[in-house]
């Protein structure tokens, strides 16, 4: 599976069925060559307007089940929260 892949599938999280989103990004370890995280943009401020203030950067470890489509997350969302940006 290639990283652009990833991009196309929804992560909903099963510990509540929240949809989170699509896959934005990810996190490697240079040293080991692995995927370490995957990230999710959070809800959009003002209707969308104003931009995003959080992601969601979840643990692979936390990856239950990747399918044709969707990613199934068991995850805490407030320890995944991560404000963006510097």
């Amino acid at each position: 599976m290639r990283i652009c892949d990833l991009k196309e599938k929804e992560v909903i999280n099963i510990c509540d069925g929240e949809r989170l989103g699509y896959v934005e990004d990810v996190e490697f370890d240079l040293c080991s060559a692995k995927i370490t995280h995957i990230i999710v943009p959070g809800p959009c401020k003002f209707f969308g307007v104003l931009g995003r203030e959080e992601e969601f950067v979840i643990p692979i470890c936390d990856i239950c089940k990747i399918g044709i489509d969707l990613i199934l997350v068991e995850v805490d969302l407030e320890k995944a929260r991560k404000k963006c940006g510097p």
